[in-house]
C-alpha cells in the first residue's frame, strides 16, 4: 500500500470513528434529555414514625450498596458461600449466574432491621431512578422509555430483600431524538407480575408540569398505581392480596440516571447491569430476592410486554352498610394466611407443633360436650353446649322462610344506620362542629359511637323479635317476620337504654389495657339483655341485672356460645364472597352485596343461639330456686308476661 493511500485510509477510519462517537454521544444526550423530560414523581405513603405504618423505603441509589461492609456477595453453591464483603459495581459484572447479594437481616423476620439499615446506607445518597431507552426488534417504529426503581426490602405478603419496580412510556418513534418531537402514546405501571396501562392524557393519569407522571407505590409491595386507594388482586399478575396507596403522601423526585441503550456503553458506565444473580438473599419460592432489570422480559422486549398490560386495577369498595364486606375479609384472610405461611417456611417444626396443639385442643373441646339430641322444641329446657348450638341451627333451617324474612327486614334497619351516620358526617357544621383537622377526632368519635349504638339496637331488636318468635313457635302458634318485629317493638325503649349503658361502660373499660379484661367479662354478663327484657318485661336496669344473674355461674358457656353463633353469621357471607372473588369474575360491588345479604339473613341465627342460651340459663335459675330441684324435670313451663 502506498504511503498516500495508507494516509487516506487512516483519515477515513478516524473520520468514521469520530462520526460514530459523535452519533453515540448525540444519542446518549437525547436519551438523557428524554429521560429528564418524563421523569416520574413518586408519591409514597407517609410514615409518621420509625417502624410505624406507612412506606419507610425510598427509591434507592444502588451505588449505596457497593463497597458497603454490611452487604455480601454470595455464590450459587449453598446459602453460606461467601464470595466478597462489600462488593463493588465491577464485582457484579461478567454475569455471575445465580449469585446473590445478601443484606443484613432475616427476610422472613424483618422487624425494623431493613428499615434502619436502608436509612443508614442511603445517608448522603439522594433517591434515584434508572432510565433506559429500549426498542423491540419485533415492533419497529415504537420505542420504550423505562424507569427502574430499586427498594431495599419488599414488606408485603411475599417478604423478600430487594425489590425492582418500573414504569414504561411507549412512543411511536424510531429513536430518542424522534421521541423528543412527540408525546408518548401510552404509559404502563408495573404491579407484581403484571402492569396497568393508561393512554397519555387519560383522566386517570396525573401529570405534574405537563410531562411528569405521578406514581403511587403501594406501601410495602411498591406495586405502582395511578391513584390512591385500596386495590385488590386475586392473581399472580395483580398480586394476591390488597395493595394500599392511601395518603397522606410524600412526593419524591428521584435523580435520573440513564443507562445507555448501547449494551457495551451500558456495561462500561453501569457494570452492575450485567449481573445475572439476585438482588437479595436466597429464600424458598417467592421469598427469594429479585433478579435485576436485565433479566426481565421488558428489558429486551418492551413493546411485546406492553401488549399484556391491563386496563384497570380493582379498587376495594368502601365498607358495607351491613356486615363485614367480602373484600375486607379477603384482605384480612390473605394477609393473615401469608403471615402463617411465612412462619411455616421460617419455623416449620414450631409452626406444625403449634398447629397440632391447637387442633388437639379444639377436638378435645368439641368432644367434651354433648351434641345430641339437638331438639329445638321445647325451647325452655337445659341443653349442653353442643346441643344448644345444634338446636339453634336446626330451628333456623326448620323455619327458614321465617328467619330469612326477618333477616331481610334487618337490611332497612342497617341502611338507616348508614343514613344517620352520613347525616351526622355531612351535617356537623349545623351542630357547630366543623369537619376540619382540629375537630375530625370529635366527629369521628361521634359517628363511631352513634353507629355502634344503632347497630347494637338493631341487633337487640332482632334478638328480641327472635326470642318472641321462638315462644310463639313453641306454643304452636303461627308467626311471620312482620308480626315478630311488631311484637318486639314495645321493648325498644328499655332495650335501647340497657344497650347504651352497656356500650358506654364497656367502651370506657376497653379503652384501658388494664381494664379490658373487665370489659370482656361484663360483655359476657350482659349478653342476655335483649331476651331478658323482651320475655320478662323488664326495665333497662332490671334487664342488666337479670342478664348478670343468669350468666354469672355459666359465663364461659354463655360467652362462647354467643361468640360461636355470631361467628357463623359474620363469616358465612365473607367466605362466600372470597370464593366468588377467587373463582369468578364477578364485580366486587356485587360480591360485597351478596356477602351483605347473606350476613343479614343469617343474623337471626345469632339471635336464635342467644335465645336458646337464655332459655337454658332461665331454666337453670328457676330449678335452682325450687324447693326440690332433684325431683324437677330438665324443662319448665315458660311463662311470658302478656
Amino acid at each position: 500500500m502506498s504511503r498516500s493511500l495508507a494516509a487516506r485510509f487512516i483519515v477515513f477510519t478516524l473520520t468514521v470513528l469520530a462520526a460514530f462517537a459523535a452519533s453515540t454521544a448525540a444519542s446518549a444526550s437525547d436519551e438523557q434529555t428524554l429521560a429528564d423530560r418524563y421523569a416520574p414523581v413518586i408519591r409514597l405513603v407517609h410514615q409518621d414514625e420509625e417502624c410505624g405504618p406507612g412506606e419507610p423505603y425510598r427509591p434507592l441509589d444502588v451505588n449505596a450498596l457497593f463497597g458497603q461492609p454490611t452487604v455480601a456477595l454470595r455464590g450459587p453453591w449453598n446459602g453460606t458461600d461467601l464470595v466478597k464483603i462489600g462488593p463493588t459495581a465491577k464485582d457484579l459484572a461478567g454475569g455471575l449466574y445465580e449469585y446473590h447479594l445478601d443484606f443484613p437481616g432475616n427476610a422472613l423476620e424483618p422487624g425494623c432491621d431493613y428499615e434502619r439499615w436502608a436509612r443508614h446506607i442511603s445517608a448522603g445518597h439522594e433517591p434515584a431512578v434508572y432510565a433506559h431507552v429500549a426498542s423491540d426488534s419485533g415492533h419497529p417504529g415504537q420505542l420504550a422509555l423505562q424507569y427502574w426503581l430499586f427498594y431495599a426490602y419488599n414488606d408485603w405478603n411475599n417478604l423478600h430483600e430487594g425489590d425492582w419496580e418500573m414504569i414504561q412510556l411507549v412512543f411511536d418513534a424510531d429513536s430518542a431524538a424522534d421521541a423528543l418531537a412527540r408525546l408518548p402514546a401510552k404509559v404502563g405501571y408495573s404491579q407484581h407480575e403484571g402492569a396497568e396501562k393508561a393512554d397519555w392524557g387519560a383522566d386517570k393519569l396525573d401529570l405534574l408540569d405537563g410531562t411528569h407522571p405521578v406514581v403511587y407505590p403501594a406501601a410495602g409491595s411498591h406495586a405502582n398505581f395511578f391513584d390512591e386507594g385500596l386495590f385488590l388482586g386475586s392473581s399472580a399478575e395483580q398480586g394476591v392480596g390488597c395493595d394500599n396507596t392511601t395518603g397522606p403522601h410524600d412526593d419524591v423526585r428521584p435523580r435520573v440516571a440513564t443507562i445507555p441503550s448501547n449494551p457495551e456503553q451500558a456495561r462500561a458506565e453501569f457494570p452492575w447491569i450485567d449481573f445475572q444473580g439476585r438482588w437479595g438473599e436466597r429464600q424458598p419460592a417467592f421469598y427469594n430476592g429479585p433478579t435485576g432489570p436485565n433479566l426481565k422480559t421488558q428489558w429486551t422486549q418492551p413493546i411485546q410486554w406492553s401488549e399484556h398490560w391491563r386496563d384497570l386495577s380493582f379498587t376495594v369498595p368502601a365498607g358495607s352498610v351491613f356486615g363485614p364486606t367480602a373484600t375486607d375479609f379477603f384482605c384480612q384472610v390473605i394477609g393473615n394466611g401469608s403471615r402463617a405461611l411465612v412462619q411455616l417456611v421460617n419455623r416449620p417444626l414450631e409452626f406444625l407443633l403449634l398447629l397440632a396443639a391447637l387442633a388437639s385442643l379444639l377436638i378435645y373441646a368439641l368432644t367434651r360436650t354433648s351434641w345430641s339430641p339437638a331438639t329445638p322444641l321445647r325451647v325452655a329446657r337445659r341443653r349442653a353446649w353442643g346441643q344448644t348450638l345444634g338446636a339453634a341451627v336446626h330451628m333456623y333451617l326448620a323455619k327458614l322462610p321465617l328467619f330469612l324474612g326477618m333477616g331481610i327486614l334487618f337490611i332497612p334497619v342497617s341502611l338507616l344506620v348508614a343514613l344517620v351516620q352520613a347525616l351526622v358526617i355531612h351535617g356537623t357544621s349545623v351542630l357547630g362542629v366543623q369537619t376540619g383537622e382540629e375537630s375530625s377526632g370529635v366527629v369521628g368519635f361521634l359517628v363511631l359511637a352513634l353507629g355502634t349504638a344503632l347497630t347494637l339496637l338493631a341487633l337487640g331488636l332482632v334478638q328480641a323479635a327472635t326470642a318472641k318468635a321462638l315462644v310463639e313457635i313453641d306454643g304452636g302458634r303461627e308467626i311471620g317476620p312482620v308480626r315478630a318485629y311488631r311484637l318486639a317493638l314495645d321493648s325498644i325503649r328499655p332495650l335501647l337504654g340497657a344497650l347504651l349503658v352497656a356500650v358506654v361502660v364497656i367502651s370506657l373499660l376497653a379503652g384501658s389495657i388494664y381494664l379490658s379484661p373487665v370489659a370482656v367479662w361484663l360483655a359476657g354478663l350482659w349478653a342476655l339483655i335483649a331476651p331478658s327484657i323482651e320475655l320478662e318485661r323488664l326495665s333497662a336496669l332490671e334487664g342488666l341485672r337479670r342478664s348478670r344473674r343468669l350468666v354469672r355461674r355459666a359465663w364461659f358457656k354463655v360467652a362462647t356460645l354467643v361468640v360461636a353463633g355470631g361467628a357463623l353469621s359474620l363469616v358465612a357471607g365473607p367466605v362466600v364472597g372470597v370464593l366468588l372473588i377467587l373463582g369468578t369474575g364477578a364485580p366486587f360491588w356485587l360480591v360485597n352485596a351478596v356477602a351483605g345479604v347473606i350476613y343479614a339473613v343469617t343474623m337471626p341465627l345469632v339471635a336464635i343461639t342467644t335465645a336458646y342460651v337464655y332459655f337454658d340459663r332461665r331454666v337453670a335459675d328457676e330449678l335452682e330456686e325450687a324447693s326440690e330441684p332433684a325431683q324437677l324435670p330438665a324443662e319448665i313451663e315458660l311463662s311470658v308476661p302478656s
